[in-house]
């Protein structure tokens, strides 16, 4: 059985209709168009970037949880604010493949593989558009870093290679690969350049194991003038996916091809992977970036309001500046949150309201001190709404023990930071998607009604406060 984009995308809107608000649905999910499909990703277009952020953020793991029932495997879920005139549709996506391999398409077998690989790579990287090196902003914190992801764009394999980049989250690591590959894909459109994180090459590799593919496997990424592997870090321990890179490792070095790396410290502080591996990435040049000082952080915020067409006061873009210090990533989200409650709220972003709602931020962001179990979390909540606690596992849904089982959800998850299918098991067998939707239900609930906030602080105060 086929389906295309279109059809995988009206079946999960189908399937998320009733686990999202109607409002909610109608403004972030129903006016979205699906792109493309590939084997474990399908790509959506919203209205603006502004959009495919927040349903990212605030949809994404419901979305990508109805997807994989769907189609019967994980898949990914992308959004993106604008339409792109070089985007690839790939062929309709096979849901349940045959067991024998079906008729090769005369067109396709009269390339051979190394033209068809290259012809494939070149038209879909794994880039993401946004990632430009016009697009980054560069300071004192990534200035090194820049230069060294510029140059060896201009002459990749014969300066630093490999290159390796590291530090926290949300630095601008990921930017600059993605920059790099496109630089290259500019000076020569026939490169063959592929984009992987460290968990996707490792599933690949799985799963040409089961299929008997790892010829192909290996030849993919062997063959790639530039390859850009992310998160290395998330090799450790995995031995048998370290040899395999480490045999693709030393193929591209000895042909001169580049190599870029990240990884979130430096190669000597990776623990679990090789020593052979950590010697090599040693062989060419390792940077960090670390966080941006106020002037980047105001230039970035600048950068962002232009390219969104964003009207932000200097004094909103100097108040976020100082509030958020620790990553580019924590300035978008800060934007983000603030122009969400200004939609709801209808309320203008001035200083006043900016500084009002990064406190409130500042406070969700903080950590909570952990309670003794869930079993004492669901005793406390349901004494505090008056229900009985066996209630909050059973099938009852008055709005009572509703609500008080989605605020213990709630608590569970902020309080000890349990994964969505553990919370649903304390709850009658719950699915993480309901759980998700549960507790993303509640915060919403806690920014726009201040009487719940404060009953919801309150109970969790009194849990904090437990012997």
């Amino acid at each position: 059985m086929e389906l295309t984009a279109p059809e995988v995308w009206a079946r999960i809107q189908d399937a998320v209709r009733d686990a999202v608000p109607d409002h909610a649905f109608s403004s972030w999910i129903e006016g979205v168009r699906a792109v493309a499909l590939t084997e474990g990703e399908l790509l959506l277009e919203a209205g603006n970037r502004f959009k495919a952020e927040w349903l990212e953020d605030k949809y994404g793991d419901l979305l990508e949880a109805r997807g994989a029932d769907v189609v019967g495997r994980r898949l990914r879920i992308t959004v993106r604010g604008a339409a792109s005139p070089d985007v690839f549709e790939p062929p309709a996506v096979r849901l349940d493949p045959p067991s024998a391999p079906s008729e090769p398409d005369p067109s396709v077998t009269r390339r051979s593989p190394a033209s068809q690989s290259r012809l494939l790579t070149a038209r879909r990287p794994g880039l993401n558009e946004r990632y430009t090196f016009e697009r980054f902003v560069v300071g004192p914190n990534n200035q090194l870093a820049s230069a060294a992801a510029s140059a060896a764009a201009d002459k990749p394999g014969r300066l630093y290679n490999p290159l390796v980049f590291y530090g926290g989250v949300g630095l601008g690591k990921t930017h600059l690969m993605h920059a790099l590959g496109h630089r290259v894909l500019q000076s020569n459109p026939d490169a063959r350049v592929a984009y992987v994180s460290a968990e996707q090459f490792l599933n690949e590799m799985i799963t040409a194991i089961q299929r008997g593919t790892t010829a192909q496997f290996r030849a993919r990424y062997r063959e790639m003038d530039l390859l850009l592997l992310d998160d290395v870090q998330f090799l450790k321990n995995k031995e048998s996916t370290q040899d395999e890179f480490f045999h693709t490792f030393n193929a591209l070095y000895d042909s001169h091809r580049q190599i870029v790396l990240t990884a979130d410290r430096p190669p000597r502080e990776l623990e679990g992977v090789e020593e052979r591996l950590v010697s090599r990435f040693d062989w060419g040049l390792t940077v960090d970036l670390r966080p941006p000082d106020l002037e980047t952080r105001i230039a970035i915020l600048r950068s962002k309001a232009e390219e969104e067409g964003l009207e932000l006061e200097p004094d909103v873009i100097e108040c976020i500046a100082h509030s958020c210090t620790s990553s580019v990533r924590e300035l978008e989200g800060a934007v983000i949150k603030l122009l969400a409650v200004s939609s709801v709220w209808n309320q203008e972003i001035t200083p006043d309201f900016a500084r009002r709602v990064l406190a409130l931020r500042r406070r969700e962001l903080e950590p909570i001190k952990p309670v003794a179990s869930p079993e004492r979390i669901q005793e406390s909540i349901a004494a505090g709404w008056r229900v009985r606690p066996e209630s909050l596992t059973a099938k009852t849904r008055t709005r009572t023990v509703t609500e008080a089982r989605h605020v213990a959800m709630y608590a569970m998850r902020k309080m000890l930071e349990m994964p969505l299918m553990e919370i649903g098991r304390c709850f009658g067998g719950r699915d993480h998607s309901t759980v998700l939707y549960s507790i993303r239900k509640v915060e919403r609930r806690i920014e726009l009604d201040p009487d719940f906030r404060a009953r919801v602080r309150q109970a969790m105060q009194e849990l904090r406060e437990l012997p």
